[in-house]
């Protein structure tokens, strides 16, 4: 029993002293403020019917359209025209039918090796170049970095970012809209200069359909999601059930509070997004949307989870060391 005793004590203490080892490595190589490079290319988009390239607007500039549509795409040459058809058709239907609606969209190619570029680039020939705009990223910066660099690039006075497989059925908008128009206490389609300097983040939400998404999923992966569940709630995010539905909507002073400070550029984005939302007491809240399983996910369900839940820790871990920190400027 003794001798058990020495060992538990020699274990806790290499472990104590592995732990103060990474948070003293974590500072050491760690900037805590997120370092975003972009390539010249990178800073302007093709207006293909002009053969000409633009420079991309800066999310530090005043709004000049009412809606920013980011769509990151990696390889997505085969999911993506259902979603943009999907999404185009609601927004022209609904610029018919108000002269004063305005909108983007920003398809961000992730590096794409693919005609991911190339099949956007076809809605800019359709649709012209002030609606939609192909940001193609030189090399892979993972969904966060994509999301990030488009929401850096918009002019909306709200900005929703979506999935480019068209899981989430568009016209959900609305739904999303409607729980904005609560939290600010006001319509952005009316109140367009004032809802864009007002802050708040409404997520859609598949978590009414966890349940039926149990009764098809294997015991081990039910338990993997039900862990990842429980180390974001435990360390990250409690405020939303399910962080990682790819469907957001954001004021324009938001999408600036959060993504100055974002880090996490692969699949853990959005847990962090959420838990900067979070500490800088930015009104949330969840709606439950229409989503539809798509083939071709990028997502190794396992694997990707393992990963995440890595993420999470680190996320958590740097945060409550200050190797991360958090600007708060707010007009």
């Amino acid at each position: 029993m003794e001798e058990l005793l020495i060992w538990f004590t020699v274990l806790l203490g290499f472990l104590i002293l592995s732990f103060i080892i990474m948070c003293i490595v974590l500072m050491k190589t760690t900037t805590p403020y997120p370092v975003v490079e972009r390539a010249e290319e990178e800073k302007s988009f093709l207006n293909t019917n002009e053969g000409l390239r633009i420079l991309f607007p800066s999310i530090e500039d005043p709004f000049s359209v009412l809606l920013s549509v980011i769509v990151p795409a990696y390889d997505e040459e085969k999911r993506l025209p259902p979603m943009l058809d999907e999404c185009f058709e609601f927004l022209e239907a609904r610029r018919r039918d108000s002269v004063r609606f305005t909108y983007e969209v920003i398809v961000v190619s992730d590096g794409s090796k693919d005609r991911t570029v190339e099949v956007a680039q076809r809605y800019t020939r359709e649709y012209g170049a002030n609606q939609c705009r192909v940001l193609d990223l030189r090399t892979n910066r993972g969904k966060g970095g994509a999301v990030r660099l488009g929401m850096q690039s918009a002019r909306g006075a709200v900005l929703l970012f979506a999935d480019a497989d068209g899981a989430t059925k568009f016209s959900d908008l609305t739904k999303l809209e409607e729980s904005l128009k609560e939290l600010v206490k006001g319509d952005y389609l009316v109140e367009a200069e004032r809802i864009s300097n007002e802050v708040a983040l409404v997520c859609g939400s598949r978590a009414h359909l966890e349940q039926e998404a149990i009764a098809t999923r294997s015991l081990f992966r039910t338990l993997l999601m039900h862990g990842f569940h429980l180390l974001v709630w435990l360390l990250c995010v409690r405020s939303v059930r399910d962080t990682q539905c790819g469907f957001k909507l954001l004021t324009r002073e938001a999408t600036r509070l959060c993504f100055r400070s974002l880090h996490v550029e692969r699949w853990a984005f959005d847990v962090e997004l959420l838990y900067l939302a979070e500490r800088l007491n930015i009104p949330l809240s969840e709606v439950c949307v229409t989503w539809t399983e798509i083939d071709g996910s990028k997502i190794v369900p396992v694997w990707s989870w393992l990963q995440m839940g890595r993420d999470l820790f680190l996320i958590w871990l740097r945060y409550m060391i200050g190797a991360w920190k958090i600007h708060s400027k707010h007009k």
